[in-house]
């Protein structure tokens, strides 16, 4: 099984003064990903969590909405061409009955991707997808969220990265109730692949969709993360850094509220205002 960490030998200049020592780094691996058999996408992650990874994946692809639907999902044994098992292949299988998506080489290319197809196409393929539409879940009031209680959130998500702190160089997801609640928190070299793993476990666990919900995202808002935020049912995503056009464009569509930029008290809400309390911080201000 791949690690979380390795150990690489580094020249450390200081001040002029030369030394060489350990150096402890995120570990990098390939993960194939196969359904029902077939490959179906490779991913560069951080090893763990890989069935998790998956899960989240599929829900993004809209194969998933619910535990039931996955029969399982076991590592590839015999890999490589000497029959090892690298532990870098999963392979999730549907249980019977469900039926899958057109799952195209072209989906693939833009879920798996920061660039994407075009504007409209990529779109449209969310929004033809998407089990649930993006509200604050049913017969409650709407979410209300003061903008101090999102200020506060960075700070803790970066006090919960532990291998960040061993390594400066992964990514992290949160996700928290309305309240500032942490329900869970991963950790990748990849920032989709962490939000891959925080929508997997809610998926494992029977919580989707992730109504009332925070995504908070360590660096920029893509439009796959804006994505993967839709299909999982999650009304707010907030990132430190700032979001592209597209998935701007995919907020203002399906009701998502984006925050950008989120860096203490300061931030840019660019879509879904009206889950911010903007005279609170208006007053404050």
């Amino acid at each position: 099984m791949g690690r979380v960490t390795e150990r690489r030998k580094v020249i450390r200049i200081r001040d002029g003064a030369i030394s060489t020592r350990p150096d402890t780094l995120v570990a990098e691996e390939p993960l194939e990903i196969r359904l029902n058999g077939k490959p179906l996408a490779i991913t560069m992650r951080t090893p763990g969590d890989d069935f998790a990874l998956a899960a989240g994946f599929l829900v993004s692809e809209g194969v998933f909405g619910r535990a039931e639907e996955v029969q399982n999902i076991v590592y590839c044994a015999g890999a490589t061409a000497d029959g090892a098992n690298t532990y870098n292949v999963v392979d999730v299988r549907t249980a019977p009955g469900v039926v899958l998506p057109d799952i195209t080489l072209e989906r693939n290319v833009y879920t798996t991707s920061s660039c994407g197809l075009c504007g409209k196409a990529s779109l449209d393929a969310v929004r033809t997808t998407a089990r649930w539409a993006i509200d604050d879940g049913a017969d409650a009031p709407p979410v209300r969220l003061e903008p101090a209680l999102l200020a506060d959130l960075p700070d803790r998500l970066r006090a919960a990265q532990q291998v960040f702190d061993r390594t400066g160089g992964l990514h992290a997801a949160a996700l928290f109730t309305e309240n500032g609640e942490m329900l869970d928190v991963r950790e990748d070299v990849g920032r989709h692949n962490a939000v891959d793993k925080l929508v997997g476990r809610a998926l494992q666990r029977g919580d989707l969709p992730l109504s009332r919900t925070i995504l908070l995202v360590s660096g920029r808002a893509s439009f796959e993360l804006a994505q993967k935020a839709v299909m999982a049912g999650i009304p707010v995503l907030a990132a430190v850094s700032a979001p592209s056009s597209l998935a701007v464009d995919l907020a203002m569509e399906t009701g998502l509220t984006l925050v950008g930029f989120l860096r203490g008290p300061s931030m840019n809400v660019y879509a879904g205002e009206h889950r911010i309390a903007l005279r609170a911080a208006a007053a404050q201000g």
